[in-house]
Parts: C-alpha cells; sequence; structure tokens
C-alpha cells in the first residue's frame, strides 16, 4: 500500500514496498529499513509543510529507546548506524540518522495504547460515559489528571481511515486471548520504565503507543516507540491538573491547525515559518531533555 505521493529518499534500483504518512519502508526478505521523512500528518492527512530533520528526530529517540528496552525484552531494533547497512543503503547518506535496519515480523494489527493520564480521545470519552475503551474510571478525574495506573486501551490498526478504539475482549477476539494478554503486559512495562524515566529528567509521558510482531514465534516490538509522533510528552514543571499542557509532541499541530477552521479532510492547511520552527524546538527540547546525549538507560531483568 502507497500513501505518499512519491519518494522522498530514493535509493538506487530500490523501491519502497510501503510510503506511509511518514515513513518508507524497503523489503529485504528477512530485514526491513525504515526511512522516517520529514512529512507530518494530522488526523490521519499528511501536510503539504515539512519539519526539517523531523526523521532524524524521531529515529534518534526511537534508536534510544530500542537500545534501553534490549535489556528487557526482544524488538526489531538491529542498528540505525548507516555504515551497517546492506549495499546499495549504505551508500545514501541522505538516509544518515533517519533510517532503521530491523527484523521483519510480522504484524499483530492492534495498536497498543497506554493511558497515563486523561486526555485527548480519552477525555472526551471519560465525560461523556466514564469509560476508555471498555476501561471503567473513577468518577470525578479532572481532565488531565494522572490516572490512578495506567491502562490498555487498544484500537484497530487501519490501513486507511481512522482507528477504532476496541476493547481488550475485542482484541482477544481478533488476535487470540494469550496475545492479547502478552501485547497488554509488554504495553504496560514499557510505558512504566520509560514514563518513569522521562520524569525523572523533566518529561510527563501521558499516553503512547506501541506495536507489535511476531518473529519465530516469538512477539517483538516493532514500529517506532515512544516518539513526538507517538506520544504525548509534557513538561513536567508547568504541568497542572485541569489546564491543558503546553505539548512538546504531535498535539502542538494538531491544536494549530483547529484554529485555522480546518475540517480534516483533504487538502490540508500549510504551516507558517514560525509553526514549523515551533513544532521542531518542542520535538527537540523532549528529545534534549530524555537522553540528555547519553547512552540508553539498562533496566536489567528479562520478561517471562
Amino acid at each position: 500500500m502507497t500513501v505518499g505521493t512519491h519518494v522522498e529518499y530514493p535509493v538506487p534500483g530500490q523501491t519502497p514496498a510501503y510510503s506511509g504518512k511518514v515513513r518508507e519502508i524497503y523489503d529485504l526478505e528477512n530485514e526491513l529499513v525504515i526511512v522516517a521523512t520529514d512529512r507530518i500528518s494530522v488526523y490521519d492527512v499528511i501536510l503539504p509543510t515539512r519539519i526539517p530533520d523531523k526523521g532524524k528526530i524521531l529515529t534518534s529517540l526511537s534508536t534510544y529507546w530500542f537500545r534501553g528496552l534490549a535489556s528487557v525484552l526482544p524488538t526489531h531494533f538491529i542498528t540505525s548506524d548507516l555504515s551497517e547497512f546492506p549495499d546499495p543503503f549504505r551508500s545514501v547518506p541522505e538516509l544518515e540518522g533517519r533510517s532503521m535496519l530491523v527484523r521483519k515480523a510480522k504484524r499483530l494489527d492492534v495498536e497498543c495504547i497506554i493511558r497515563g493520564y486523561l486526555a485527548g480521545s480519552g477525555l472526551r470519552d471519560y465525560r461523556r460515559e466514564g469509560v476508555v475503551s471498555g476501561v471503567r474510571l473513577p468518577a470525578g478525574l479532572e481532565p488531565y489528571q494522572q490516572l490512578p495506573e495506567p491502562i490498555f486501551t487498544p484500537s484497530t490498526k487501519a490501513e486507511s481511515g481512522h482507528d477504532e478504539p476496541i476493547s481488550f475482549d475485542q482484541t482477544a477476539d481478533l488476535i487470540g486471548v494469550g496475545n492479547a494478554e502478552k501485547l497488554r503486559d509488554l504495553s504496560l512495562q514499557i510505558y512504566t520504565l520509560a514514563s518513569g524515566h522521562a520524569r525523572e529528567r523533566g518529561v510527563i509521558i501521558a499516553d503512547t503507543k506501541f506495536e507489535f510482531g511476531i518473529v519465530d514465534g516469538e512477539i517483538i516490538v516493532i514500529d517506532e516507540v515512544l516518539t513526538p509522533d507517538s506520544s504525548r510528552f509534557w513538561d513536567l514543571e508547568s504541568y497542572q491538573v485541569g489546564q491543558e499542557p503546553d505539548p512538546m509532541d504531535k498535539q502542538y499541530v494538531r491544536n494549530l491547525v483547529d484554529t485555522l477552521g480546518w475540517d480534516h479532510s483533504p487538502p490540508p492547511p500549510s504551516l507558517d515559518d514560525k509553526a514549523v520552527a515551533q513544532t521542531l524546538e518542542r520535538y527537540r527540547t523532549a528529545v534534549e531533555r530524555i537522553t540528555r546525549h547519553e547512552p540508553a538507560p539498562q533496566w536489567g531483568g528479562a520478561t517471562s
């Protein structure tokens, strides 16, 4: 399936097997090369404006987390060092910093969303009926409040259109009870480790999403992890319950386009130079705080 209109970082003799809203993926039979472009999408629509170096920011943070997670659970990550890629990819300098070589997995078609705070669609659902993806929450919670404990709120993984929230039982119907339990437990484990690490560095991970696949019968983490495109990042110091946080993630762009009267259907609006600069600053600030330009965390232990 192709979503993007053209290949942004051509590789001689190669054609992407998939060009999505942000990524271009090359299939090498047992491995994939994932290239993160500078495209940005909101409400499942690609904006005409590029965010310079956004793909490198996403790749650097995913690499950081994958290297840390390797100490506790299996992932698809092999390397983001272009010199370790096979030919002809290693000879395309434009891929440097924005590409990952990963193991090819059979994707489990569920987006595994973990919510630690009441925000976004979860807040809207809670206001309407007190339930988020089949999980009933305590009465009286305020907007943007931390939940008593993180919750697993999966959704479908749509090839086109919007993903749809589903309950745990619906997830089990799709992929089997054992797989559903494993995905829930792994997602909660990753979120707990990562959110604790980020909080120590002044960043709240309010919610995030994970994807998983199967290689040789083993469930592994795939796609990107814990980036400003796939997570809500808030500044810990300025955070206040009941007050919408100033986002350090893609929510900034969503909020911006919502002020323009756009109906979320193509054609989308463009971003001006100020919006591009603000988006970059927020992404970079989140990454720099979380990583401090240090090696990835080593949590130790192993999953059963």
